[in-house]
């Protein structure tokens, strides 16, 4: 007989919250039929090997261990696939979230015309509790961020705690992105259909043991999400990064240029090659600290990866020049002929340093 009620936690490196929150969950819970689905990063503290070891003395516990693969919102993805429940609820394992909400949050799913019911902090009673200043600051931030790209009411979209009923899901599912940190975000963001919806106040707890896992990293996977929402549906987002990238490497280029040229008086055509070099040095490294920023090179690797960029690269300014240069002698007007040509560069460049440079399997 499937259980009524999933529950799925994200982890990386929660060891010592996973018996805690078991604990407080049983407390909770009592009366419903639930299970609970820890996704975990693979984490270096043996996580999914001590859950593995709770699950075989109560088996409503699991453990989805996923390799080489990061991020929360992908994580409860999996970790809701992995599900058969009606009703499924995604929360952190840090304790940081009121799971003596979560019948309340099932009776409103099962009795009222709803799709998804959140945990907010900015409703009501709710609250940041003793957040850090500088986390309340980005949090406030991305809401309205969200909000404002949303264009929706919902008051706490970066939430990591809510229910979601299945059928809903599996209408949307094919439409989420799988970027970022909160899939809740995600979910508004990708539907092209009204979300039903109603906020429930809790006040966040403080973590008591592990640490934050809001870095530079989780900020990068807000920003490719907010910028997939935009784009996404035209080009790929690593494209859209890739190509603004190489809008600098322009300036870059011309300063580079005309140092060299004006200056110091080198040779036109030296300072020419040389100021391309520069200019592609540049595009490599801002790709891979922004567009590739999840799968960086770095030591040896960053060495090998710079050398392979700037010679795909190399290709991609001569597929540029001839395809500009052909197009021109057929008759299109010289700008024209200019923008074309750089296209079809910038798309040899994305794809085959994507693919060679950065070892990316999708583009």
């Amino acid at each position: 007989m499937s259980t009524e009620l999933t529950i799925v936690i994200p982890t990386l490196n929660e060891r010592g919250n996973i018996q805690p929150v078991i604990d407080a969950l049983n407390a909770a819970l009592a009366g419903v039929d639930w299970e609970l689905i820890f996704v975990d990063d693979d984490s270096s503290d043996d996580t999914s090997a001590y859950v593995r070891r709770i699950s075989k003395e109560n088996p409503r516990i699991r453990c989805i261990q996923r390799l080489k693969r990061r991020g929360l919102s992908s994580a409860c993805i999996e970790g809701i696939l992995a599900s058969c429940s009606p009703y499924i609820c995604v929360m952190d394992a840090d304790l940081q979230h009121d799971e003596k909400l979560i019948p309340e949050m099932l009776s409103m799913l099962k009795t009222e015309d709803l799709d998804v019911v959140i945990g907010s902090r900015y409703v009501d009673q709710g609250s940041t509790g003793k957040l850090a200043k500088h986390r309340v600051f980005i949090s406030r931030l991305a809401t309205s961020v969200s909000n404002f790209l949303l264009r929706s009411s919902v008051k706490d979209p970066m939430s990591g705690f809510f229910m979601i009923r299945r059928d809903y899901f599996e209408d949307i599912m094919r439409d989420l992105s799988g970027r970022g940190f909160k899939i809740l975000l995600d979910i508004f963001a990708s539907t092209k259909k009204q979300v039903r919806f109603k906020e429930l106040p809790y006040s966040m707890r403080s973590r008591s043991i592990g640490t934050s896992k809001l870095d530079t990293a989780v900020i990068w996977d807000f920003f490719m999400l907010i910028v997939d929402k935009i784009f996404g549906r035209i080009f790929p987002v690593r494209f859209v990064l890739f190509s603004t990238v190489g809008l600098s490497g322009v300036f870059v280029h011309f300063i580079s240029l005309s140092i060299l040229f004006r200056l110091f008086n080198v040779e036109f055509l030296y300072a020419q090659i040389v100021g391309t070099y520069i200019a592609m040095t540049s595009n490599f490294i801002l790709n891979n600290i922004i567009t590739y920023r999840d799968v960086s090179l770095r030591g040896f690797e960053f060495l090998r990866g710079l050398i392979s960029f700037c010679i795909y690269c190399s290709f991609g300014a001569l597929i540029n020049i001839t395809m500009a240069s052909y197009l021109f002698d057929q008759g299109f007007v010289w700008w024209l002929s200019g923008v074309l040509g750089a296209i079809c560069g910038a798309i040899w460049n994305y794809a085959v340093t994507a693919a060679l440079t950065w070892r990316m399997e999708q583009v």
